[in-house]
């Protein structure tokens, strides 16, 4: 099974952005706006992982955290706390309180993606998958190495990014904005073009002689990998 994740963020948009790009890595997501209902919805479901914000209206993320952490059930589940405090002192502060990490807003969501991967590979090495196999491809996560049948293909690590958010979730279409967000991060402004430059240079390294293309476009939506890919 997934791992679970609790999204507890009082901002709608960046609720939304989490939500959808911690569905996309194929978590199971449930998110709240408010502190009062952390304690709740974790004695429902233990999740693997919080991410909490330090600012909630009500109850603070620090008070909540420090309430996680006195209770049986929860006191090690990891807590990743998002704030826009970036004083060295508030980090200190989150740390000693017993969050596991800290992520000052605005975030990079590749990288948010990456210590979440991080956290839950060392407290829980059975929640994420070190590979991602589709067909003759093979994605490996920790290595960072992509191999198709015996050969080794060459990416870039935006390239690798790309292509594993894709294999995420064949079938699914994203739009070139959704994979800026997702890929890039939403804090870098590049233009919507450059998804599709990477896209060919992928097709490109991926797909040689008579290989199949596993990348599909959608015209006027966006690129997906293709579900039907590897059947038999």
């Amino acid at each position: 099974m997934s791992a679970s994740i609790l999204v507890v963020e009082d901002e709608e948009p960046i609720q939304i952005l989490l939500s959808y790009n911690l569905e996309a890595e194929g978590y199971r997501v449930r998110s709240t706006a408010q502190g009062e209902d952390v304690s709740r919805l974790v004695t429902e479901e233990r999740p693997d992982l919080i991410l909490l914000d330090w600012m909630l209206p009500g109850i603070s993320g620090i008070e909540v955290c420090r309430l996680l952490r006195a209770r049986p059930e929860s006191r090690d589940v990891p807590i990743i706390m998002l704030t826009a405090r970036s004083e060295e002192a508030e980090r200190v502060r989150g740390l000693a309180t017993g969050a596991d990490d800290y992520m000052v807003k605005p975030f990079s969501v590749p990288e948010l993606l990456a210590r979440i991967r991080t956290i839950l590979r060392r407290v829980n090495p059975d929640a994420v998958a070190d590979q991602i196999k589709a067909g003759d491809i093979t994605l490996d996560r920790k290595t960072r190495r992509v191999i198709r049948t015996t050969r080794d293909i060459n990416l870039s690590p935006t390239e690798f990014r790309l292509l594993e958010h894709l294999m995420q979730n064949p079938g699914r279409v994203y739009s070139r904005a959704q994979l800026l967000d997702s890929v890039w991060g939403h804090d870098v402004y590049v233009d919507e073009r450059t998804v599709d430059v990477h896209v060919g240079r992928l097709r490109k390294s991926l797909s040689r002689g008579r290989e199949t293309d596993p990348i599909r476009t959608v015209r006027g939506m966006g690129y997906a990998f293709d579900e039907r890919f590897g059947r038999h």
